[in-house]
């Protein structure tokens, strides 16, 4: 899509929670559609159609990359979420998984290639894309990946420490897992790719290294992703790049160098400041608390209160912007409806 269709966006005034959670959980077999690829992609367009947004924007599932690189290891389904990586990926075992990416896809990523495929089809929604990002892949795979990024970070490099070896080869497979991920989504007409790297920032990434000039977050984050980011401009996708963790500005500014059509950061960032590090060819999505929408704590009158002086202030530094949740909104077993009506008085509220 051209750039001015996301910049439009903004100036139409969109406002939209990722919000396909909160739809599939109101289905009573909500563990059988996500396998299910025409009925998951009919949970995608029905939350774009409660939410009022022409993007049509997958189910946030960060382990869905995982699963499928795990497969390719011959990791047994029922031990993939809780599975780690004991040593270093050898040559044999990146192309098993790269094999396994090609012609045994797991049920959760061939519902997700299928659910784009049936609003690409179907509906007359833009159909999006959803894949990890590979440092937040990578803290999936180790144990600790702390350590070794701190390692890192200090100047090791896999030559040196056998555990930083563990991270670079877990990036490697983990980046070709994604990209055989997008590509898969790609085909089947997906137009726009969520990245979503919420685990790249400071609880993995010391800030006190980057201030003194380490180059790991170039190293272990960004290279990765400007990989994943030239594969979306190779296929004519553009990219919404996600992270909702504690970011210095450094951060900010790397993941703006990607480009993104759309940049959403979560409630940590102060939107109205970070918009003097990102062009104005990016557009600026969220950062409504919404991770704390299930709480009394944030009552509706206060989210209104938010929405109102976000889209004031961001209104005021003249950067496109649409109002929306720092992360996907998951549904909370006995709070949906505490959820919803903040979702919802967000979403009405007047911002005048």
């Amino acid at each position: 899509m051209e750039r001015e269709y996301y910049t439009d966006l903004a100036a139409s005034g969109l406002r939209m929670p990722i919000g396909a959670d909160l739809v599939l959980r109101e289905h009573t077999d909500d563990a059988r559609i996500v396998l299910d690829g025409r009925r998951l992609g009919q949970v995608v367009a029905e939350a774009a159609r409660v939410y009022a947004t022409p993007l049509a924007i997958p189910l946030m599932d960060l382990q869905v990359e995982k699963a499928q690189l795990l497969a390719g290891m011959g990791v047994p389904e029922d031990a993939r979420d809780r599975h780690h990586l004991a040593s270093c990926i050898d040559d044999n075992e990146l192309a098993a998984i790269e094999e396994c990416c090609v012609t045994r896809p797991t049920p959760r990523l061939a519902a997700n290639v299928e659910a784009v495929r049936y609003v690409a089809e179907k509906t007359d929604l833009l159909p999006c894309a959803m894949a990890i990002g590979p440092f937040s892949l990578l803290t999936k795979l180790l144990a600790d990946p702390i350590s070794p990024v701190y390692a890192a970070g200090a100047g090791l490099t896999g030559a040196d420490d056998p555990d930083v070896r563990m991270v670079e080869t877990a990036l490697e497979a983990g980046t070709r897992v994604i990209l055989h991920s997008i590509a898969a989504q790609a085909e089947a007409g997906a137009k726009l790719c969520v990245i979503a790297e919420p685990a790249s920032n400071i609880v993995y990434l010391s800030p006190k290294q980057l201030a003194r000039g380490s180059d790991v977050f170039e190293q272990l984050v960004m290279s990765y992703n400007r990989r994943i980011k030239q594969d979306l401009t190779e296929r004519g996708l553009d990219l919404l790049f996600h992270c909702c963790g504690e970011l210095t500005e450094q951060m900010v500014r790397g993941y703006a160098s990607l480009e993104p059509a759309v940049l959403s950061l979560g409630s940590s960032r102060v939107l109205w400041e970070d918009a003097a590090l990102v062009p104005k060819t990016t557009v600026l999505y969220g950062n409504l608390p919404t991770k704390r929408f299930y709480s009394d704590e944030l009552p509706e009158e206060d989210v209104v209160a938010l929405a109102r002086e976000t889209a004031a202030r961001m209104r005021a530094v003249g950067h496109p912007h649409i109002l929306g949740s720092e992360c996907d909104v998951l549904s909370v077993p006995g709070r949906e409806e505490v959820i919803k009506s903040k979702v919802r008085a967000f979403m009405g509220c007047s911002l005048d």
